[in-house]
């Protein structure tokens, strides 16, 4: 079995865990999600997809241009299958082009949400952690993580509730885990950070809105010492810590984040993975001097979930 060992956000990407998306499907469990099925009374172009959809109200049916069958609103407000596989293609790309070994975890037919990698378990320097997921429909997903690490983790979260997407592994040392009350608990990000503690880091728990998911909708380290976050959201007093232990942040507007304008995967070495759809914000991250690579992640982003989300990072060298 593999000695997978993560330092911090920001070393470089040697291995990454990805999921296929197979049997992903937008399932209304999160605001970003909601949003995007609310809008499925207007017509609009399904980002991938060659054809328009015209959409009449919930119980009509509606034509896709085309197509030899008529589908209910229902089905059709769902991503294609192909241009979701396309999306994903592009994701792994960047991720080889960034020099990652990436690793595949098998795709379950009841867990649409397996494709979210982060949230399972999370790599810190002495092994993988294995997270308690919060909502019913994607607690399975412990079931393949476990597979996939031979049943060897250093911690198995027990009290409350813990997703990777609020643990910020910021540098050796210093971490950071979010505390919504609704993804990660305040019991079960107590316990990580004990951990943590008993190793001789520093751990931060910030709490913050469920509105807002996980943390990285609001933060992600971009290198060694810069971040992205929606300064309008966190708390005054995180960024002053952050920038306490030398750490300045590229401010996301809110409507930006909560198009995962701030969920982005650094690479180290310079390199960073940003959804195409981050125009403003990837264009600050170049004027730093950063190598953007931008695959077209729009159907994902919708469903909650950009870069940061999508990945499961393995091993990175400091």
């Amino acid at each position: 079995m593999a000695d997978w060992t993560v330092s911090s956000e920001t070393g470089v990407l040697t291995d990454v865990l990805v999921c296929p998306p197979d049997h992903y499907r937008w399932i209304p469990t999160n605001s970003i999600v909601r949003r995007t099925l609310a809008g499925a009374d207007q017509t609009r172009t399904l980002a991938g997809a060659d054809q328009t959809r015209t959409l009449a109200g919930a119980d009509q049916t509606r034509t896709l241009a085309g197509a030899d069958q008529t589908r209910t609103l229902a089905e059709a407000q769902q991503p294609s299958a192909l241009a979701l596989a396309a999306q994903h293609a592009e994701l792994v790309a960047a991720l080889r082009q960034g020099g990652a070994r990436v690793h595949v975890l098998p795709p379950e037919p009841h867990l649409p949400y397996m494709v979210y990698t982060r949230d399972s378990a999370v790599v810190t320097p002495w092994g993988a952690v294995l997270c308690q997921l919060e909502r019913p429909q994607r607690r399975g997903e412990y079931a393949g993580v476990i597979d996939f690490h031979g049943g060897t983790l250093w911690r198995k979260s027990s009290a409350g509730t813990l997703e990777g997407g609020d643990i910020h592994i910021l540098k050796p040392g210093v971490a950071v885990v979010g505390a919504s009350g609704g993804r990660t608990d305040l019991a079960g990000a107590e316990q990580f950070a004990a951990w943590l503690r008993a190793e001789g880091w520093e751990v931060r728990i910030e709490s913050f809105d469920e509105h807002f998911l996980h943390l990285d909708v609001l933060f992600c380290l971009a290198a060694p010492g810069l971040a992205v976050a929606c300064l309008d959201v966190l708390d005054p007093d995180f960024v002053a810590w952050l920038a306490a232990h030398g750490i300045r942040c590229i401010d996301v507007a809110y409507r930006d984040a909560m198009a995962l304008g701030c969920n982005i995967l650094a690479l180290g070495r310079g390199r960073v993975v940003s959804a195409r759809g981050s125009a403003a914000l990837n264009a600050a991250l170049r004027a730093e001097g950063l190598d953007v690579l931008d695959p077209d992640l729009s159907l994902f982003t919708a469903g909650g979930g950009g870069p940061h989300c999508l990945t499961g990072p393995l091993r990175r060298e400091e």
